[in-house]
């Protein structure tokens, strides 16, 4: 009798929870409302069956159980052809109601409309990037043994239909509301899902095929990218947006992206150049780019160009130095403001990557065993050594100021750096810094970085392209 009670309870409790829970599906912004229909469809056969098992499960324990002076037996009937049938002509149309309308759908997912426009979405570990046709149409060909730092996607420099591809190197893509789109999926490392849940449609991009899928965005606005497939320690990071908007502001930031010849023609840094425009920088950081605890100006020399340009655009864009608490941040930003352009950040980024490189002084106390042990989800990305790893936008932290390192940590874990909604990478660190607990798992940590060696300034300058 109790066990009856349970599955009772258990089923008008399943039935409060669906109608009362606070989670629902989030609001539809594509054409895929078939998708809902499906799932609510599957979704009351499941509840139905459900609740028809338990009360008949429970039903029948309360009417056959044993009672004193009651004689009544439940009767066992091992061939019963018109209960079999019953349940087997149930069962069928159970199948075949939630079969049905998922067969519809896909039949429609995999007939593209002619008129779609392509779209090319990369994944990697932990990221993504995005690829649209230029003045031509056509993407042009790609290549995985042509990927490298100054070719990411891999594209074909001998094709012509390559040279005018627009190529948005950053997590977050735009499309025009109301135009059908195909995304072209690839996936440049492991398996990764393309996500994003108000669309109601996903797919794998499988490493070494190329698949897809269309949609219709319906609703201007800002959604979020998910990878839907286990990915890696950091698959929860690998976070993106769509942004919908109006067909003229799509234009205007379509207009406003790189092609792919104008990536491979952009001038190197000048390092000559760049050493007068460092002059400024070095009243803080050093003429030698040692840093200065005394100025909070942290370390330069060693780290890779991309690093440095990324953060110098960073605090010119405003996804860092902005935030209240983030003090000395707000300080770098209006200084970071000084370089005009993309060119002068690449000459100061050229300059310090010829500066001598000393290991930083350790001034950080902690655990470094403890710190050890931590060390091992950061060593994914940053590397086992911790001079840093391009492909996994981590940078180098190996015999840089760990005074800084322990701030930014603090600062990425209480949500300080990180914050702001187009600053993807400092997002992912916010994520992973949340493991440290406390401020002395950071002491810990930076502690264990101070025991790591460093390479020479000669590897270092190799590393950097000289």
């Amino acid at each position: 009798m109790p066990f009856a009670v349970v599955l009772i309870l258990l089923v008008v409790g399943s039935i409060l929870f669906h109608l009362f829970s606070p989670w629902t599906f989030t609001p539809l912004a594509s054409n895929w409302g078939r998708v809902d229909f499906t799932v609510d469809v599957t979704l009351y056969v499941t509840a139905i069956i459900f609740i028809g098992v338990n009360l008949f499960v429970a039903i029948a324990i309360i009417k056959f159980r044993h009672r004193e002076g009651h004689e009544s037996k439940a009767r066992y009937s091992p061939e019963n052809k018109r209960l079999e049938t019953f349940l087997t002509v149930l069962t069928a149309v159970g199948v075949a109601a939630m079969l049905t309308p998922g067969l519809l759908v896909w039949s429609e997912f995999v007939d593209v409309p002619e008129e779609a426009h392509v779209v090319e979405a990369v994944g990697q570990q932990w990221t993504w990037n995005y690829r649209y046709p230029g003045a031509d149409g056509k993407l042009g060909e790609v290549d995985a043994e042509r990927v490298s730092e100054g070719n990411p996607f891999g594209i074909d420099p001998d094709d012509p239909r390559g040279a005018d591809d627009i190529v948005v190197m950053s997590p977050e893509a735009h499309l025009p509301v109301g135009a059908p789109v195909k995304f072209l999926l690839r996936s440049k490392d492991v398996l990764h899902d393309f996500a994003v849940a108000q669309f109601r449609v996903k797919m794998d991009l499988v490493p070494g095929m190329d698949t897809y899928m269309w949609l219709t965005p319906t609703e201007n606005g800002r959604y979020e990218i998910l990878c839907e497939e286990l990915c890696g320690i950091a698959h929860h990071t690998m976070r993106g947006a769509v942004v919908v908007e109006d067909a003229a502001d799509f234009e205007t930031w379509l207009s406003n992206q790189p092609t792919f010849a104008e990536t491979q023609s952009a001038p190197a840094g000048d390092a000559m150049v760049g050493a007068g425009q460092y002059a400024v920088c070095s009243a803080c950081h050093g003429a030698q780019g040692e840093g200065q605890q005394a100025m909070n100006a942290p370390k330069l020399a060693g780290l890779d160009r991309w690093y440095v340009e990324r953060q110098l655009r960073a605090y010119k864009q405003g996804l860092r130095g902005t935030h209240e608490d983030d003090t000395f941040g707000k300080q770098m930003a209006p200084m970071a403001a000084m370089l005009a352009d993309d060119t002068a950040i690449a000459n100061v980024a050229a300059h310090i990557s010829r500066l001598p490189d000393t290991a930083a002084p350790a001034t950080v106390e902690g655990n470094a065993d403890n710190g050890r042990r931590l060390a091992a989800v950061c060593a994914y990305c940053h590397g086992a050594d911790g001079m840093g790893n391009y492909a996994t936008n981590a940078p180098r932290y190996a015999g840089m100021s760990d005074w800084y390192l322990a701030r930014q940590l603090a600062n990425f874990r209480d949500g300080v750096r990180g914050a702001h909604p187009q600053d993807y990478y400092g997002m992912q660190m916010g994520f992973m810094g949340r493991i440290l607990k406390d401020d002395q798992a950071i002491n810990d940590l930076v502690a264990y970085i101070n025991t790591l060696d460093t390479e020479s300034t000669a590897d270092m300058t190799a590393r950097n392209g000289e």
